[in-house]
């Protein structure tokens, strides 16, 4: 790509990117602090992919993704998922009607735009088996009939890192679905005294459509576009290509330390989510710091440590820190 057609391409994102601020006012009505939270789940909306947010309750998840999807004009389902939670309650099922002796199909909440998966931990590998197929192949099976999902359709789903009791830990196969995983962390202070005064006022902050499902989609069309140079990309494998062969790139501590690097999805993601983390900032090109921004969000679930590294308290986040900053930036 030449020179003038990256500037052309990067007035072209400036443009398509201006909605974006109209959207941010919206949510940072309702939202206190959680910046990188808040931009995590927007690169998700525009590269077209899941999250998964890790934090303790009480920390604004379902109210982040609610305000979002009133703010673009979306269906938005909430399902909490429990252990006696059943495939049907997520897609929905047959039912028969003994006057027609016929069977209609009802519907399950999975068939939304925006899915808050709340606490998909708690629910059996038959539940998530379910949500698997709706968020890879986006479809799902109901008796033997396949209804494709919307265009725009997202799952952002929490887990609670502190309560393992009655857990089914995800399959790292499942954990592998999501783009991103994020660690949502409490709020400072000021902003948590912000939180208390605007939450318990008189009226609460209203929430207007200000975005369409079609503006959206018309965005991940112009992120797909965006130029990501061959150094990038050479940049990106090397980040990933360490986490399997650490010693290949001078880590050779971290042998020990990892078990399972980075699946070849992790590349693809990386590079997807950092076209959009660009068209974020306004920006037809894809830089190595959108690269080194988003790294560990896709990583830290797919980097799997050994029982050496537990009993060492090294997580995939120190091991990933490691990579990043030991790896050349081009």
């Amino acid at each position: 790509m030449t020179m003038s057609s990256i500037r052309e391409l990067n007035m072209q994102v400036k443009e398509e990117a201006i909605f974006l601020q109209d959207l941010l006012t919206e949510i940072n009505k309702v939202m206190v602090g959680q910046e990188a939270l808040v931009e995590r789940v927007l690169i998700a909306l525009l590269a077209d992919g899941h999250i998964l947010l890790e934090g303790v309750p009480g920390l604004a998840k379902t109210l982040l993704i609610k305000t979002l999807a009133q703010a673009i004009q979306a269906d938005f389902s909430r399902i909490q998922f429990t252990p006696d939670l059943l495939p049907a309650d997520l897609i929905g099922t047959q039912i028969y009607n003994p006057r027609t002796t016929e069977f209609s199909v009802h519907q399950g909440p999975i068939f939304a735009n925006l899915i808050l998966a709340d606490e998909i931990n708690r629910a059996p590998a038959k539940v998530q088996s379910a949500l698997l197929e709706a968020m890879q192949e986006r479809q799902v099976t109901i008796g033997d009939v396949t209804y494709m999902m919307e265009d725009l359709f997202m799952v952002l789903a929490t887990q609670n890192p502190i309560e393992q009791e009655g857990t089914y830990p995800l399959p790292e196969a499942q954990v592998d679905r999501f783009m991103l995983k994020v660690k949502v962390d409490y709020p400072s202070r000021e902003e948590e005294r912000l939180i208390v005064d605007r939450m318990t006022g008189e009226m609460l902050p209203d929430v207007n459509p200000v975005v369409s499902p079609e503006d959206i989609l018309r965005a991940r069309e112009m992120v797909r576009q965006i130029y990501v140079d061959d150094k990038i990309k050479e940049y990106v494998l090397d980040l990933v290509l360490t986490t399997r062969q650490p010693g290949n790139n001078g880590l050779s501590d971290l042998n020990t330390l990892i078990n399972f690097g980075a699946s070849p999805r992790a590349s693809i993601n990386m590079i997807t989510a950092a076209r959009a983390h660009a068209f974020l900032q306004g920006r037809g090109f894809v830089t190595p710091e959108d690269i080194k921004q988003i790294a560990p969000d896709v990583l830290r679930h797919r980097v799997i440590v050994t029982y050496e590294a537990e009993a060492e308290n090294i997580s995939s986040d120190h091991i990933v820190s490691r990579i990043l900053n030991h790896t050349d930036v081009p």
